[in-house]
């Protein structure tokens, strides 16, 4: 099964953060000055550490001296243990690292793992992530047949997976934690666990803390193609997502469906759209390659 997952994880798709590591990895020349920022990785459904070890030598190589920790947790069938399970396992794994980085560190999350990401920095109160890379996440959730759905849930599709991710029982399910029926959205509200709250779609005490949260975060960058293969729709990367007749509508489109939406998510929209003081946006499109597509970089500080 590690080998369905693996297919997403060539040596070469190193090759798509490299355009922006200068922005994250940013040291002044003269030796008295501050050293690189730690970098922390995130791994993603079915995968462990082991699958970054060709980014790991890259940033050893350009930028020596980094410290890198590819964090070794819920790897392989372990990353279908619920997603906030896991958020609070990498929290308490992360905690000690951003205490011996008092300038900040990065955060490079891929796949499942972006998500676990995004509500880590949602829940923490005192983190420092200079800079968020979220390499192709299902940020606005999944909805589509992939392989390794047919072998998790073989007697179901994608339009009736929601009988089994909308239970309880599902819900002990990583990926049911941010399936998204755009057909049934009135049970995804009611009955996601994950992906309605650290959206700010459903009503939750902690909504108001965790945006400030968020926001805590100096840049982010999101990354994600047509050529993903396994996020559905690919644009989910991007906070974009099915409407009910299954047209993509992109995050900016988006906005007015939900005219008192006032979760994080929605002021991250607000913030790329029309960021305050500013002349020109904070968000921009970088062409990273014709296969993967774009890469959306957001300063939100």
């Amino acid at each position: 099964m590690l080998g369905l997952w693996g297919q997403r994880l060539p040596a070469a798709w190193v090759l798509l953060l490299l355009p922006f590591l200068p922005l994250l990895l940013l040291a002044a020349p003269a030796p008295h000055r501050a050293s690189y920022k730690p970098v922390i990785v995130v791994h993603g459904l079915f995968d462990s550490s082991y699958s970054f070890r060709h980014l790991l030598e890259y940033i050893n190589e350009t930028h020596p001296g980094t410290v890198v920790t590819v964090l070794d947790l819920f790897d392989g069938r372990e990353s279908l243990r619920p997603l906030w399970e896991q958020v609070q396992g990498f929290r308490e794994a992360v905690v000690p690292i951003m205490a011996k980085a008092p300038q900040g560190v990065h955060l490079i999350c891929y796949s499942q793992g972006g998500l676990v990401c995004r509500a880590l920095l949602s829940v923490m109160d005192d983190h420092n992530v200079d800079s968020f890379i979220s390499l192709s996440s299902p940020q606005m959730g999944q909805y589509g047949d992939t392989d390794y759905l047919k072998w998790l849930f073989p007697t179901s599709m994608r339009s009736n997976l929601y009988r089994i991710c909308y239970s309880p029982w599902g819900q002990e399910f990583s990926i049911c934690n941010y399936w998204h029926d755009p057909h049934h959205d009135d049970l995804y509200l009611n009955a996601s666990s994950f992906l309605a709250l650290i959206n700010g779609e459903r009503d939750h005490p902690n909504a108001t803390v965790w945006r400030k949260n968020f926001l805590r975060v100096g840049h982010l960058v999101l990354i994600g193609g047509p050529d993903d293969g396994v996020i559905t729709p690919w644009q989910s990367s991007f906070f974009g997502f099915y409407d009910a007749n299954e047209t993509v509508l992109e995050m900016e489109e988006q906005l007015p469906a939900r005219p008192t939406h006032q979760s994080e998510l929605l002021l991250l929209r607000l913030v790329c759209l029309k960021p305050p003081r500013r002349k020109k946006p904070a968000c921009r499109v970088q062409r990273q390659s014709e296969s993967w597509g774009p890469g959306l970089s957001c300063a939100l500080s």
